[in-house]
Protein backbone atom coordinates (compact mmCIF):
# COMPACT_ATOMS: atom_id res chain seq x y z
CA UNK A 1 0.00 0.00 0.00
CA UNK A 2 1.20 3.52 -0.69
CA UNK A 3 1.83 5.82 2.22
CA UNK A 4 -0.13 9.03 2.73
CA UNK A 5 1.25 12.52 2.21
CA UNK A 6 0.27 16.04 3.15
CA UNK A 7 -0.50 16.95 -0.46
CA UNK A 8 -4.21 17.54 -1.04
CA UNK A 9 -5.77 14.68 -2.96
CA UNK A 10 -9.02 13.58 -4.55
CA UNK A 11 -10.88 10.76 -2.84
CA UNK A 12 -12.98 8.31 -4.85
CA UNK A 13 -15.13 5.85 -2.92
CA UNK A 14 -16.46 2.82 -4.76
CA UNK A 15 -13.31 2.92 -6.89
CA UNK A 16 -13.30 -0.79 -7.69
CA UNK A 17 -16.76 -0.57 -9.28
CA UNK A 18 -17.39 0.19 -12.94
CA UNK A 19 -18.03 3.92 -12.60
CA UNK A 20 -15.50 4.54 -9.83
CA UNK A 21 -12.70 2.73 -11.66
CA UNK A 22 -13.26 4.69 -14.87
CA UNK A 23 -13.41 7.95 -12.93
CA UNK A 24 -10.10 7.13 -11.19
CA UNK A 25 -8.39 6.43 -14.50
CA UNK A 26 -9.63 9.71 -15.98
CA UNK A 27 -8.50 11.72 -12.93
CA UNK A 28 -5.06 10.10 -13.06
CA UNK A 29 -4.84 10.91 -16.78
CA UNK A 30 -5.69 14.51 -15.88
CA UNK A 31 -2.68 14.64 -13.55
CA UNK A 32 -4.62 14.44 -10.28
CA UNK A 33 -3.46 12.65 -7.13
CA UNK A 34 -6.16 10.11 -6.34
CA UNK A 35 -6.97 8.17 -3.18
CA UNK A 36 -9.40 5.25 -3.20
CA UNK A 37 -11.13 3.72 -0.19
CA UNK A 38 -11.22 -0.02 -0.90
CA UNK A 39 -12.24 -3.10 1.03
CA UNK A 40 -9.69 -5.76 1.97
CA UNK A 41 -11.56 -8.31 -0.16
CA UNK A 42 -11.79 -6.16 -3.29
CA UNK A 43 -9.51 -6.32 -6.31
CA UNK A 44 -7.59 -3.08 -6.47
CA UNK A 45 -4.24 -4.02 -8.04
CA UNK A 46 -5.27 -2.44 -11.34
CA UNK A 47 -5.96 0.84 -9.55
CA UNK A 48 -2.59 0.78 -7.80
CA UNK A 49 -0.83 0.01 -11.07
CA UNK A 50 -2.55 3.07 -12.57
CA UNK A 51 -1.18 5.28 -9.80
CA UNK A 52 -4.15 5.36 -7.41
CA UNK A 53 -3.30 5.32 -3.70
CA UNK A 54 -5.51 2.57 -2.28
CA UNK A 55 -6.41 2.67 1.40
CA UNK A 56 -8.28 -0.17 3.05
CA UNK A 57 -11.22 1.67 4.60
CA UNK A 58 -14.75 0.40 5.20
CA UNK A 59 -17.02 3.42 4.88
CA UNK A 60 -19.32 1.88 7.49
CA UNK A 61 -16.55 2.37 10.08
CA UNK A 62 -16.73 6.00 11.17
CA UNK A 63 -13.34 6.19 12.90
CA UNK A 64 -11.49 4.59 9.99
CA UNK A 65 -13.08 7.07 7.59
CA UNK A 66 -12.17 10.08 9.75
CA UNK A 67 -8.59 8.88 10.19
CA UNK A 68 -8.05 8.90 6.42
CA UNK A 69 -9.29 12.38 5.56
CA UNK A 70 -6.35 14.56 6.61
CA UNK A 71 -5.07 15.11 3.05
CA UNK A 72 -8.35 14.98 1.14
CA UNK A 73 -9.47 18.12 -0.73
CA UNK A 74 -12.24 16.75 -2.95
CA UNK A 75 -14.57 13.75 -2.72
CA UNK A 76 -16.37 11.73 -5.37
CA UNK A 77 -18.63 9.51 -3.31
CA UNK A 78 -19.54 6.67 -5.68
CA UNK A 79 -19.63 3.74 -3.23
CA UNK A 80 -22.96 2.01 -2.72
CA UNK A 81 -24.47 -1.32 -1.78
CA UNK A 82 -25.86 -2.22 -5.18
CA UNK A 83 -29.06 -4.08 -5.80
CA UNK A 84 -29.17 -7.86 -5.72
CA UNK A 85 -32.45 -9.69 -5.52
CA UNK A 86 -32.13 -10.76 -1.89
CA UNK A 87 -29.96 -8.06 -0.33
CA UNK A 88 -30.88 -7.19 3.22
CA UNK A 89 -32.52 -3.78 3.63
CA UNK A 90 -30.26 -3.15 6.64
CA UNK A 91 -27.15 -3.58 4.49
CA UNK A 92 -28.48 -1.09 1.94
CA UNK A 93 -29.06 1.46 4.72
CA UNK A 94 -25.75 0.72 6.43
CA UNK A 95 -23.79 1.53 3.27
CA UNK A 96 -25.97 3.94 1.30
CA UNK A 97 -27.15 5.96 4.31
CA UNK A 98 -24.84 5.46 7.29
CA UNK A 99 -21.71 5.03 5.17
CA UNK A 100 -22.62 8.20 3.30
CA UNK A 101 -23.09 10.01 6.61
CA UNK A 102 -19.59 8.96 7.73
CA UNK A 103 -18.06 10.33 4.53
CA UNK A 104 -20.05 13.58 4.77
CA UNK A 105 -19.07 14.17 8.41
CA UNK A 106 -15.41 13.49 7.71
CA UNK A 107 -15.51 15.82 4.70
CA UNK A 108 -17.09 18.57 6.78
CA UNK A 109 -14.47 18.21 9.49
CA UNK A 110 -11.63 18.21 6.97
CA UNK A 111 -12.88 21.36 5.17
CA UNK A 112 -13.17 19.55 1.84
CA UNK A 113 -13.59 22.04 -1.01
CA UNK A 114 -16.03 19.96 -3.12
CA UNK A 115 -18.17 16.88 -2.45
CA UNK A 116 -19.80 15.12 -5.40
CA UNK A 117 -22.42 12.62 -4.27
CA UNK A 118 -23.50 9.87 -6.67
CA UNK A 119 -27.20 9.12 -6.43
CA UNK A 120 -29.40 7.44 -9.07
CA UNK A 121 -32.36 8.38 -11.26
CA UNK A 122 -34.00 5.36 -9.62
CA UNK A 123 -35.03 7.66 -6.75
CA UNK A 124 -37.68 9.00 -9.13
CA UNK A 125 -39.03 5.55 -9.98
CA UNK A 126 -41.16 5.08 -13.09
CA UNK A 127 -41.44 8.26 -15.14
CA UNK A 128 -45.12 8.86 -15.87
CA UNK A 129 -44.62 12.09 -17.83
CA UNK A 130 -41.26 11.74 -19.64
CA UNK A 131 -38.74 13.17 -19.86
CA UNK A 132 -38.18 13.86 -16.16
CA UNK A 133 -36.10 16.79 -14.91
CA UNK A 134 -34.23 16.86 -11.60
CA UNK A 135 -37.22 18.28 -9.70
CA UNK A 136 -39.57 15.45 -10.74
CA UNK A 137 -41.23 13.73 -7.77
CA UNK A 138 -39.57 10.92 -5.79
CA UNK A 139 -40.98 7.41 -6.01
CA UNK A 140 -38.31 4.78 -5.24
CA UNK A 141 -39.46 1.28 -6.09
CA UNK A 142 -37.29 -1.01 -3.95
CA UNK A 143 -34.94 -1.11 -0.94
CA UNK A 144 -31.94 -0.10 -3.04
CA UNK A 145 -33.65 2.97 -4.48
CA UNK A 146 -35.09 3.97 -1.10
CA UNK A 147 -31.67 3.77 0.54
CA UNK A 148 -30.14 5.82 -2.28
CA UNK A 149 -32.85 8.43 -1.81
CA UNK A 150 -32.09 8.62 1.91
CA UNK A 151 -28.40 9.05 1.12
CA UNK A 152 -29.09 11.77 -1.44
CA UNK A 153 -31.39 13.73 0.88
CA UNK A 154 -28.79 13.50 3.64
CA UNK A 155 -26.06 14.81 1.34
CA UNK A 156 -28.27 17.70 0.29
CA UNK A 157 -28.79 18.65 3.94
CA UNK A 158 -25.03 18.86 4.41
CA UNK A 159 -24.75 20.98 1.27
CA UNK A 160 -27.43 23.32 2.57
CA UNK A 161 -25.47 23.60 5.83
CA UNK A 162 -22.32 24.78 4.11
CA UNK A 163 -20.44 21.78 2.69
CA UNK A 164 -19.75 22.76 -0.95
CA UNK A 165 -21.18 19.92 -2.97
CA UNK A 166 -23.66 18.62 -5.50
CA UNK A 167 -25.56 15.49 -6.47
CA UNK A 168 -25.13 13.53 -9.70
CA UNK A 169 -27.82 11.08 -10.81
CA UNK A 170 -26.48 8.76 -13.54
CA UNK A 171 -28.81 7.20 -16.10
CA UNK A 172 -28.49 3.64 -17.51
CA UNK A 173 -24.70 3.29 -17.35
CA UNK A 174 -23.02 1.01 -19.90
CA UNK A 175 -19.78 0.53 -21.81
CA UNK A 176 -16.67 -1.67 -22.02
CA UNK A 177 -16.00 -3.21 -18.62
CA UNK A 178 -19.64 -3.53 -17.57
CA UNK A 179 -21.71 -6.70 -17.94
CA UNK A 180 -25.21 -5.60 -16.92
CA UNK A 181 -26.47 -5.49 -20.50
CA UNK A 182 -25.23 -8.97 -21.35
CA UNK A 183 -28.77 -10.13 -20.55
CA UNK A 184 -29.81 -8.34 -23.76
CA UNK A 185 -26.74 -9.00 -25.90
CA UNK A 186 -26.59 -12.78 -25.33
CA UNK A 187 -30.13 -13.76 -26.33
CA UNK A 188 -30.13 -11.33 -29.26
CA UNK A 189 -26.81 -12.76 -30.44
CA UNK A 190 -28.08 -16.35 -30.17
CA UNK A 191 -31.45 -15.57 -31.74
CA UNK A 192 -33.72 -16.43 -28.83
CA UNK A 193 -34.58 -12.96 -27.48
CA UNK A 194 -38.29 -12.50 -26.75
CA UNK A 195 -39.72 -9.02 -26.23
CA UNK A 196 -41.95 -8.76 -23.17
CA UNK A 197 -44.73 -6.28 -23.84
CA UNK A 198 -45.00 -3.73 -26.64
CA UNK A 199 -41.35 -2.67 -26.87
CA UNK A 200 -42.49 0.97 -26.82
CA UNK A 201 -41.31 1.56 -23.24
CA UNK A 202 -38.74 4.36 -23.02
CA UNK A 203 -35.20 3.78 -21.78
CA UNK A 204 -32.20 6.10 -21.41
CA UNK A 205 -28.55 5.04 -21.72
CA UNK A 206 -25.30 6.77 -20.70
CA UNK A 207 -21.94 5.71 -22.08
CA UNK A 208 -19.35 5.49 -19.32
CA UNK A 209 -16.98 8.09 -20.85
CA UNK A 210 -19.78 10.66 -20.95
CA UNK A 211 -20.76 9.89 -17.35
CA UNK A 212 -17.18 10.36 -16.17
CA UNK A 213 -17.03 13.71 -17.94
CA UNK A 214 -20.25 14.70 -16.20
CA UNK A 215 -18.75 13.85 -12.83
CA UNK A 216 -15.62 15.86 -13.53
CA UNK A 217 -17.65 18.88 -14.59
CA UNK A 218 -19.72 18.57 -11.40
CA UNK A 219 -16.46 18.52 -9.46
CA UNK A 220 -14.91 21.57 -11.12
CA UNK A 221 -17.66 23.99 -12.18
CA UNK A 222 -18.61 26.55 -9.55
CA UNK A 223 -22.16 26.53 -10.91
CA UNK A 224 -22.55 22.94 -9.68
CA UNK A 225 -22.48 23.78 -5.98
CA UNK A 226 -25.76 23.07 -4.24
CA UNK A 227 -27.36 21.55 -7.34
CA UNK A 228 -28.65 18.16 -8.52
CA UNK A 229 -27.79 16.95 -12.02
CA UNK A 230 -29.07 14.14 -14.18
CA UNK A 231 -26.25 12.85 -16.38
CA UNK A 232 -27.40 10.82 -19.38
CA UNK A 233 -26.93 10.23 -23.06
CA UNK A 234 -28.08 12.76 -25.67
CA UNK A 235 -31.27 10.86 -26.49
CA UNK A 236 -33.49 8.28 -24.89
CA UNK A 237 -34.96 5.48 -26.96
CA UNK A 238 -37.54 2.72 -26.86
CA UNK A 239 -36.69 -0.80 -25.77
CA UNK A 240 -37.48 -1.99 -29.29
CA UNK A 241 -35.08 0.55 -30.81
CA UNK A 242 -32.38 -0.45 -28.32
CA UNK A 243 -32.84 -4.12 -29.16
CA UNK A 244 -32.70 -3.37 -32.87
CA UNK A 245 -29.46 -1.39 -32.51
CA UNK A 246 -27.88 -4.27 -30.57
CA UNK A 247 -29.02 -6.69 -33.28
CA UNK A 248 -27.60 -4.44 -36.00
CA UNK A 249 -24.24 -4.16 -34.27
CA UNK A 250 -24.14 -7.94 -33.80
CA UNK A 251 -25.20 -8.39 -37.46
CA UNK A 252 -28.24 -10.39 -36.38
CA UNK A 253 -31.88 -10.17 -37.53
CA UNK A 254 -34.18 -7.91 -35.53
CA UNK A 255 -35.98 -10.09 -32.97
CA UNK A 256 -39.66 -10.50 -33.79
CA UNK A 257 -41.01 -12.73 -31.01
CA UNK A 258 -43.17 -11.01 -28.41
CA UNK A 259 -45.22 -12.07 -25.35
CA UNK A 260 -47.71 -10.03 -23.27
CA UNK A 261 -46.30 -8.27 -20.22
CA UNK A 262 -48.81 -9.06 -17.48
CA UNK A 263 -48.79 -12.89 -17.63
CA UNK A 264 -44.98 -12.88 -17.50
CA UNK A 265 -44.96 -10.36 -14.65
CA UNK A 266 -47.47 -12.45 -12.70
CA UNK A 267 -45.33 -15.54 -13.19
CA UNK A 268 -42.27 -13.60 -12.00
CA UNK A 269 -44.04 -12.61 -8.77
CA UNK A 270 -44.99 -16.24 -8.05
CA UNK A 271 -41.49 -17.44 -8.99
CA UNK A 272 -39.85 -14.96 -6.65
CA UNK A 273 -42.07 -15.90 -3.70
CA UNK A 274 -41.52 -19.63 -4.19
CA UNK A 275 -37.76 -19.16 -4.48
CA UNK A 276 -37.70 -17.03 -1.34
CA UNK A 277 -39.33 -19.89 0.57
CA UNK A 278 -36.74 -22.27 -0.87
CA UNK A 279 -33.96 -19.76 -0.16
CA UNK A 280 -32.64 -19.83 -3.70
CA UNK A 281 -32.12 -17.07 -6.28
CA UNK A 282 -35.14 -16.78 -8.62
CA UNK A 283 -34.50 -17.37 -12.34
CA UNK A 284 -37.28 -14.85 -13.03
CA UNK A 285 -38.18 -11.89 -10.82
CA UNK A 286 -40.48 -8.87 -11.13
CA UNK A 287 -37.87 -6.12 -11.35
CA UNK A 288 -36.23 -7.62 -14.43
CA UNK A 289 -39.59 -8.02 -16.14
CA UNK A 290 -40.55 -4.44 -15.20
CA UNK A 291 -37.59 -3.25 -17.29
CA UNK A 292 -39.91 -3.85 -20.27
CA UNK A 293 -42.80 -1.82 -18.85
CA UNK A 294 -41.61 1.19 -16.85
CA UNK A 295 -40.57 4.33 -18.72
CA UNK A 296 -37.11 5.69 -17.86
CA UNK A 297 -36.47 8.87 -19.83
CA UNK A 298 -34.83 12.03 -18.52
CA UNK A 299 -33.90 15.58 -19.39
CA UNK A 300 -30.20 16.53 -19.32
CA UNK A 301 -30.81 20.20 -20.10
CA UNK A 302 -29.77 21.39 -16.63
CA UNK A 303 -26.38 19.70 -16.91
CA UNK A 304 -25.98 21.16 -20.38
CA UNK A 305 -26.89 24.67 -19.30
CA UNK A 306 -25.03 24.90 -15.96
CA UNK A 307 -22.10 22.54 -16.50
CA UNK A 308 -21.57 22.70 -20.24
CA UNK A 309 -22.11 18.93 -20.34
CA UNK A 310 -22.19 17.51 -23.86
CA UNK A 311 -22.45 13.71 -24.30
CA UNK A 312 -20.17 12.66 -27.14
CA UNK A 313 -20.92 8.97 -27.65
CA UNK A 314 -24.12 8.09 -29.49
CA UNK A 315 -26.06 4.91 -28.80
CA UNK A 316 -24.87 2.95 -31.85
CA UNK A 317 -21.22 3.86 -31.25
CA UNK A 318 -21.50 3.02 -27.56
CA UNK A 319 -23.21 -0.31 -28.25
CA UNK A 320 -20.49 -1.14 -30.81
CA UNK A 321 -17.71 -0.44 -28.32
CA UNK A 322 -19.46 -2.48 -25.67
CA UNK A 323 -19.99 -5.38 -28.07
CA UNK A 324 -16.31 -5.35 -29.06
CA UNK A 325 -15.33 -5.61 -25.39
CA UNK A 326 -17.79 -8.45 -24.78
CA UNK A 327 -16.36 -10.35 -27.75
CA UNK A 328 -12.77 -9.66 -26.70
CA UNK A 329 -13.54 -11.13 -23.27
CA UNK A 330 -15.36 -14.12 -24.74
CA UNK A 331 -18.66 -13.13 -23.18
CA UNK A 332 -20.64 -13.39 -26.42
Amino acid sequence: MNGGSTTAKILVTGATGFTGKNLCHRLIQNGEKVVAFVRQSSRFKELENAGVECRIVDIKEKEAVQNNFQDIAKVYHIAAAYRTEHSDRREFMAVNMEGTKNILEAATGANVTRFIHCSTVGVQGEIEDPPAAEDYRFEPGDHYQRSKLEGELLARKYFESGLPGCVVRPVGIYGPGDTRFLKLFKPINKGYFIMIGSGKTLYHMTFIDDLVQGFILAGTKHEAIGEVFTIGGEKYTTIQELVNVIADVLKKPHPRFRVPFYPVHGAAIVCEKVCQLMKIAPPLYPRRVEFFQKDRAFSIEKAKNLLGYRPKVGLREGISKTMEWYKDKGLI
